[in-house]
């Protein structure tokens, strides 16, 4: 009976020096070579997924990459996106409009770029670890070939205000979009139809495999939904108290500690 393991990176798959420990490793190969799948499901972009699975050699049969918070799901064997969900154009300006009028930074997404509007501290922040390409630009829509699959807000030194920036774009177009943190400081703003919770249904569906035999592990806010999903639920000992209450187990040990292999034993 197949598997599918659906993973965040942050903070569950990767250590806090963003890498996977040999026993984790060995875990995954044991797991991939009885004929389960692997699934990263991570909110950030395609291409920063595809340089993790590249740095870490996770080609394992069967992978697939979910990427922008279950906005896009790839499949590593046929090189190809089995789903894409994007935020309309309109939509697009208003957001990154609004981002200027309450101070926040806010950044979108093309195939190759991130793209901007300003070069500042918080863009320096993201791309300590977030290695994207990046253009600035005034005009972020002209920068844009489709409809982009998320947009981000960040702040780093008042959360009461991006909070209020939160609440302004839900008021917008809280019927249509799904706004979540993936940790105090970055705002995942991202179509309603997508969401990791979803791609894990819909990846499952894909595959013809029953959601009982589902495994997703997380350990921030926007894993909860996948969380919630999977047949089986599984919060990071290092995980937020949010991610723990929507959890049916807690690893025994956190991220630095191989937290993940007992649920990935074959």
């Amino acid at each position: 009976m197949r598997k599918i393991f659906f993973t965040d990176l942050d903070g569950t798959l990767l250590t806090d020096d963003k890498k996977i420990s040999p026993a984790t490793m060995q875990a995954l190969k044991s797991f991939t070579n009885a004929g389960n799948h692997f699934v990263i499901n991570t909110g950030r972009a395609l291409d920063s997924a595809k340089a993790v699975q590249k740095e870490h050699g996770l080609f394992f049969k069967g992978t697939y990459l979910v990427a922008f918070n279950g906005a896009e799901i790839y499949d590593c064997d046929a090189g190809r996106d089995v789903f894409r969900s994007g935020i309309q154009m309109d939509m697009v300006s208003k957001i990154i409009r609004m981002a200027k009028e309450h101070g926040i930074h806010c950044h979108a997404y093309n195939d190759s770029s991130l793209v901007t509007p300003a070069e500042d501290e918080e863009l320096a922040y993201y791309r300590r670890v977030i290695k994207t390409p990046y253009i600035v630009c005034e005009d972020v829509v002209s920068k844009l070939e489709a409809e982009p699959c998320k947009i981000i807000g960040i702040e780093l030194h008042d959360r009461a205000k991006i909070d209020a920036f939160k609440a302004a774009v839900e008021k917008m177009a809280g019927d249509r979009l799904t706004l979540l943190y993936s940790n105090p400081n970055y705002l995942e703003i991202f179509n309603k139809e997508a969401g990791k919770g979803s791609a894990v249904v819909r990846l499952a569906t894909h595959l013809g495999i029953d959601i009982k035999d589902t495994i997703a592990a997380g350990d921030e806010e926007n894993d909860i939904s996948m969380i919630q999903a999977a047949g089986l639920g599984v919060a990071m000992l290092n995980g937020t108290d949010m991610v723990k209450k929507a959890a049916d187990v807690i690893t025994k040990t956190d991220n630095n500690n191989d937290g993940l292999v007992p649920f990935i034993t074959v």
